[in-house]
């Protein structure tokens, strides 16, 4: 049974390692061996199929590191030409004869006249040495620098998308790789632009040894005249010159081109034609030139009439395209309408008066006191961000930050409402909790945020802004400015991600609000097809299902992750005998998971820089801890507190400095009171217990908080008296 066309070729490229390698020994080999004329017909042919190959799919390609071999490519093809030269001019000067391909070169592509011939190489030489070599190596030298040095703003912004829920840790690699494949090809081909330029240098050189090597040959050991020699010998070098420097300049274009495109979904072709005829205008315009040199006196007016013409009619054309091109509808309703990200599209909020009448309508009129449980509202100006007809992808984006929430914190976010209010200004955007609002900020469509998160001193030309999530100074810059920014070690941001990463900070922060007893429920049904024995020991004999949604909602409080949900309910069914009450349980349950969150807070594995308070503070605060059946706090004196809340804030203002997290460690009897103290005033301080930390974990003191001096005072009058 003959084996297919299609098992050949996977054959065949499964072996593409060892074909390259024979290409280039090869290639090694034509420099020292004699070749046969016929066999040099068939490599200069390869040679210049080879670079046609190259050119056609550097049109091809859509992005241009995708096509990160050329710069190797490009060397090996400048050595195979540079061989092929040694073996043309071997057989020139030995036999006078160098196969068919540089005989017709000589012969009738110049026709046999050797100034003409002469003159033709000079122009392509100049034309390759010149303008397309000099041009293109400039523009990689510059795109491998601009590259090079935006590298770490781009790795820094993948990190806050990361970071934020925008992406996965997969995206986040891959567009890692892409952006370290793109450095490594602009490298390279700032390097491979040398080779071309010294191709054209050997080019010359070759030549002109070949004309008077040839001519001392054809007079001196071949007996010919002056006229002869100088015909004949000149006549070969020059096509030998013009077969190698045409496939140089064929590689020499693809090379410009390459380094010359920007990244788009097209190939080159498409890309060209789609921008140069997109302005019908422009188009009427040409024609109306092309008219008046059509009408000039002494002007040829059959080409110029002709090409006038064609103008016209394609500007006529493609104006009546845009004009049948149907409206954008917008991705989100209009007030009252909304589109939901990650469930089903709701409908409309509002009841009509040709609603039917019965069961029907009463099902209408239900929908109007349904809460979403988290929505957002934005206002015209950004409906573009979550149109998909127009490149938004707020609503895919929007679905991204729920899954990320799910991996990272265990949490199934429900559905979130995505609608637009016209109360709103036109670029502002809000978060809405049950209703209730409890976020907000604004954007500006069309332009890019840059955060300043290096301190640089540099100043960038836009309209300045605060970052909505970690109040970072900041400035929204055009496209143009962007390059500026990124090589300045700013994070460049477009207006949707900067949405995005409000949220997914927001709903981080409220993550403990968003976690219903139905949320619950559902994550309790979903453990018991793995864990029964644990469920039926757990419910309901030992605690009900509300007990177990406030210790949840307690760990996502204080951004402890419960994706270890079977080690939380286990740790509930096991001190649940002791206490019912779910803050106790939460801070027992804590101490099973220190092993998962407390190695976040650490500066270096092991080691956690962190403050602590001054034993004799502890043992006055331990003195204040009030509690009631539904909750825990301190009560403190405003001296105490005020003196408690200025030494902490200027604690943890230098821990921020030196890039830390603030986190303050006590003990476990003052940890959830103070905690609870604390969080209006520094929402962001991790209050950790000693008896929470795993054994490998050693404290680095950060600092010490003391005592205020007037309760120092009165235990002094203690001891006195």
């Amino acid at each position: 049974m003959p084996v297919s066309s299609n098992a050949h070729i996977t054959r065949l490229l499964a072996r593409a390692d060892l074909l390259f390698t024979f290409a280039l020994f090869g290639t090694v080999l034509l420099l020292v061996l004699p070749v046969a004329p016929f066999l040099i017909d068939m490599l200069l042919a390869l040679n210049i199929g080879l670079s046609l190959l190259v050119l056609l799919a550097i049109v091809y390609v859509k992005d241009p590191p995708e096509f990160s071999g050329f710069p190797t490519m490009l060397l090996v093809l400048t050595l195979f030409r540079l061989a092929l030269n040694i073996s043309s001019t071997r057989q020139i000067l030995g036999h006078g004869y160098a196969g068919e391909i540089i005989d017709g070169f000589g012969h009738f592509v110049i026709q046999g006249n050797y100034v003409v011939g002469a003159v033709v190489f000079i122009i392509l030489v100049v034309i390759n040495f010149v303008v397309i070599t000099k041009g293109a190596g400039r523009i990689a030298e510059v795109s491998a620098r601009f590259t090079l040095d935006a590298l770490p703003g781009k790795q820094m912004a993948i990190d806050a998308e990361l970071n934020a829920g925008i992406i996965d840790e997969a995206q986040a690699t891959a567009r890692r790789v892409k952006v370290q494949k793109e450095a490594d090809f602009y490298g390279a081909m700032d390097g491979a632009s040398k080779f071309v330029r010294g191709d054209a240098v050997a080019g010359i050189l070759i030549t002109l040894v070949n004309v008077l090597g040839g001519f001392a040959i054809g007079v001196f050991q071949m007996g010919m005249s002056l006229g002869e020699s100088l015909q004949k010998f000149t006549l070969l070098s020059i096509g030998d010159g013009l077969v190698s420097q045409i496939p140089a300049l064929i590689i020499s274009i693809g090379a410009g081109l390459l380094v010359t495109r920007a990244s788009d979904n097209t190939n080159l072709g498409t890309q060209v034609t789609g921008q140069l005829f997109k302005y019908p205008r422009a188009l009427a315009i040409a024609a109306g030139c092309m008219g008046v040199f059509a009408l000039m006196p002494g002007m040829p007016t059959l080409p110029f009439a002709s090409l006038a013409a064609l103008a016209g009619f394609m500007a006529k054309t493609m104006k009546g395209f845009e004009e049948d091109r149907p409206a954008t509808a917008p991705a989100v309703a209009t007030k009252g309408g909304k589109a939901s990200a990650g469930g089903k599209p709701g409908e409309s909020a509002s009841a009509t008066d040709a609603s039917p009448a019965g069961p029907a309508k009463t099902e209408d009129v239900r929908k109007l006191i349904d809460v979403d449980v988290f929505a957002i509202e934005i206002g015209y100006g950004l409906l573009s961000l979550a149109d998909t007809k127009v490149g938004g992808d707020l609503l895919a984006r929007v679905t991204g930050v729920r899954k990320a929430l799910a991996r990272e914190k265990g949490i199934v976010v429900p559905p979130i409402s995505v609608r637009d209010n016209l109360e709103l200004e036109a670029n502002d955007y809000r978060f809405l909790l049950r209703g209730k609002t409890i976020a907000k900020g604004s954007l500006m469509p069309g332009r890019f945020m840059a955060m300043n998160v290096t301190g640089t001193s540099v100043r960038l030309r836009g309209m300045p802004t605060r970052e909505p999530v970690f109040n970072l100074d900041a400035v929204w810059i055009d496209d143009s400015e962007r390059k500026t920014a990124e090589l300045n070690s700013f994070t460049v941001v477009d207006p949707s991600s900067v949405l995005i990463t409000h949220l997914s900070e927001t709903l981080k922060a409220h993550a403990h609000h968003l976690l219903g007893r139905q949320d619950v429920q559902a994550l309790v049904d979903h453990l018991k097809t793995t864990h029964t024995a644990l469920i039926a020991e757990l419910l309901p004999d030992l605690v009900n299902l509300g007990v177990i949604q406030r210790v949840l909602q307690n760990l996502l409080r204080e951004n402890i992750a419960i994706l270890n949900l079977p080690l939380i309910l286990e740790g509930i069914a096991d001190f649940a005998p002791l206490s019912k009450n779910p803050d106790d349980l939460s801070e027992l349950v804590r101490r099973r998971l220190g092993l998962y969150f407390v190695p976040e807070y650490e500066a270096k594995p092991g080691s956690l820089k962190a403050l602590t308070l001054d034993p004799r503070l502890e043992q006055i605060l331990a003195t204040k801890v009030h509690r009631s059946p539904t909750d825990v706090g301190l009560a403190l004196d405003p001296a105490t507190g005020r003196h408690l809340l200025e030494e902490l804030s200027r604690r943890t203002n230098e821990l921020t400095l030196r890039g830390l997290p603030a986190v303050l460690v006590v003990s476990t009897e003052t940890r959830l009171p103070l905690k609870r103290f604390l969080e209006p005033s520094f929402p962001r301080l991790t209050v950790l217990a000693f008896q929470e930390l795993p054994s490998a974990t050693e404290i680095d003191n950060a600092g010490i908080v003391t005592a205020p001096a007037h309760l120092l005072r009165n235990d002094v009058l203690k001891a006195a008296a």
